[in-house]
């Protein structure tokens, strides 16, 4: 597809309003809009200052091209705009941008599209283009400039067979459009002006194209990869490589090829090699936090949808699922066998297995998965299982290390056979001896203590475990009061749990209702932030609330804290008890006691954050 059946006479404007970032944006956006592009004109203008946010997209020589995918798109069309005076549009080289094309890509867009979009960012590269659209008279002229430069690409993947002392590079930008095939274009220029062969795989919208091989990489001097977003790495095991960002392709490629010439960049190393380093580099505490993150986000799957069966199983009657009880009914019998017997069987060795793998990679996985699985067959439950996962990463770690001296040609039996088989053996001997028997007991010593909380403890409980889910919000204290409340469904108690959850969804839910009703303490911007915190409120999604804790931490965290104490411990005095780890205001019909008084605890909660936030905050000058 040709670049003009995007661009047409209705989408250019060759004299851009205003002399700032914004007002370009907003001119162009108009273009887009009055020609019926958009479907969603503030939605796009959304997307459009998203894409800004995370680089600028004025990346230098006059140019500018804001872009965006979205479905506030009808159909793929681009935006063309001039300014004679110059926009300061924060580029990449401190110059004033006078050539704007703004790209606007639907969800949907096919590869043809994508690919014609793509095109436009390469013809930006040549200088006399840029010279020819400044000095453009008519629409028509932009038109003719533009089809004068763009010839459909119908050439096969590069190759770099026969070729000696060559470099590669990817490139990859967020959205895949612009800022891919720009940095390729002016590596593979500048190269060809240095004397030097280069390959250049970009990992655009459309997909992956020219992609390297793996001939190609072991034999290439060095590696660039200039990418704002993540890109396979693990192939590049043992090759010295150049990580930047997407942008210094464009500006730098020089300096970035001269630098891949001399090898002037650290060895990468994948898989294994790379993960130990990478261990190392922390320090213990954030290691362990980061295996045992691994195995609880594997976990939750199971626990989540297992949990929510069980509970809908009750809906039928609480014993409903025992055949020799009068309300037995045969499909709650079977929500109960998938949820409780399988999904919620699964758990512990999930978990174990997981922290195990995160350890010593993929050996470490039926080890893990196995000790977990002795750990809630055995009694020692959640704890046991959490011991299972560390004990047999690292027992896998040291059997690497052990068999470190083998002789390259049986280097294969060591992940078939040594591996899993002394891994097995050892984890489980150790589990079965040593580990099942003190962390049982201490597992049931946990369960019934907690089970016998008078009142008084159990709101206790109840306020601690409400101020850990607002202090950090999704951070290590948030997780540590999570997973202590998914730990014990295992062991059969619920009311933490709800607790939990009550308390997380208060802070996204207070700052929502701050919004409402305090306005004039929050900016226009925070008052439509506001809005969306209600869905994730709702959500028990308790993330919703960190921008406006990073922005005023010494009002909002306390406020926060103070109402999810408040909703914790009410959830505890009304004993309430939840066997779904999540899901927010859409599980609560299915907790064990009365949902409305779990309701009212969550609002008492938001409320009381709502009321302090607006007492404490100022207002907005």
């Amino acid at each position: 597809m040709k670049i003009t059946k995007l661009l047409t006479k209705d989408t250019i404007r060759l004299s851009i309003k205003g002399q700032k970032k914004l007002d370009a944006i907003e001119d162009l956006v108009d273009v887009l809009d009055s020609a019926g592009i958009l479907s969603d004109r503030h939605e796009f203008k959304e997307a459009i200052l998203k894409r800004e946010e995370s680089s600028t997209t004025g990346i230098g020589e006059g140019i500018a091209i804001p872009h965006a995918k979205t479905t506030a798109v009808k159909k793929p069309a681009i935006a063309f705009g001039r300014s004679v005076a110059g926009v300061d549009y924060e580029s990449l080289d401190g110059q004033p941008a006078h050539l704007f094309f703004m790209i606007a890509a639907p969800e949907g867009a096919n590869n043809t599209h994508l690919e014609a979009l793509s095109r436009l960012s390469s013809i930006l590269m040549n200088e006399e283009a840029r010279k020819q659209l400044l000095e453009a008279k008519t629409e028509q002229d932009i038109l003719n400039i533009i089809d004068s430069y763009d010839e459909e690409d119908e050439a096969e993947d590069e190759s770099m067979e026969g070729k000696k002392n060559f470099i590669i590079a990817v490139t990859a930008c967020p959205t895949g459009i612009a800022h891919t095939y720009m940095a390729a274009d002016s590596l593979k220029a500048k190269a060809a002006e240095m004397g030097v062969d280069i390959k250049v795989e970009t990992n655009g919208s459309s997909g992956a194209k020219n992609v390297l091989t793996q001939q190609e990489i072991e034999e290439a001097v060095a590696v660039i990869v200039a990418a704002d977003t993540k890109v396979e790495m693990n192939r590049f095991n043992g090759k010295h490589v150049i990580e930047t960002a997407v942008a210094d392709g464009i500006r730098k490629p020089q300096a970035l090829i001269e630098k891949a010439l001399k090898q002037d960049a650290p060895i990468y190393k994948g898989n294994e090699s790379s993960e130990k380093e990478s261990t190392e580099k922390r320090s213990v505490g954030a290691a362990i936090y980061k295996h045992l993150m691994n195995g609880v986000s594997n976990m939750l799957p199971f626990v989540v949808g297992g949990g929510i069966l069980i509970a809908i199983s009750f809906m039928f009657g609480i014993n409903a699922s025992d055949p020799n009880d009068p309300s037995y009914n045969a499909f709650a019998a079977a929500l109960n066998t998938i949820g409780g017997g399988n999904a919620f069987g699964l758990m512990i060795p999930v978990l174990a297995g997981f922290i195990a793998m995160s350890i010593a990679d993929r050996p470490g996985f039926a080890p893990g998965m196995v000790g977990g699985l002795l750990a809630a067959t055995g009694g020692a439950g959640f704890l046991g299982g959490l011991v299972a996962g560390f004990l047999a990463g690292y027992l896998v770690v040291g059997l690497k290390k052990a068999f470190m001296g083998l002789p390259a040609s049986l280097e294969g039996i060591k992940t078939i056979l040594i591996y899993p088989l002394l891994g097995i053996a050892f984890t489980g001997l150790i589990m079965l001896y040593v580990v099942n028997g003190p962390v049982g007991a201490l597992n049931t010593g946990i369960s019934e203590w907690l089970s016998g909380l008078g009142t008084g403890n159990a709101v206790l409980l109840g306020i601690v475990l409400g101020l850990m889910m607002s202090f950090d919000m999704g951070g290590p204290i948030n997780k540590a009061a999570y997973v202590f409340g998914t730990g014990l469904l295992a062991n059969g108690v619920y009311e933490p749990m709800a607790a939990i959850m009550a308390a997380g969804m208060v802070p996204p839910l207070g700052i929502a209702i701050a919004t409402t009703i305090f306005r004039r303490k929050f900016n226009k911007q925070d008052r439509e932030a506001g809005k969306v915190n209600y869905i994730m409120g709702l959500s028990f999604i308790t993330e919703g609330a960190i921008p406006f804790a990073a922005a005023d931490p010494i009002r909002v965290i306390p406020s926060v804290m103070a109402g999810s104490a408040v909703a914790g411990g009410l959830s505890m005095l009304f004993g309430i008890s939840l066997r779904a780890p999540h899901g927010g205001v859409f599980v609560m019909p299915l907790v064990d006691g009365n949902w409305l008084l779990y309701l009212l605890a969550v609002v008492i909660g938001a409320v009381v954050s709502a009321l302090l936030l607006g007492i404490l905050k100022k207002p907005v000058q």
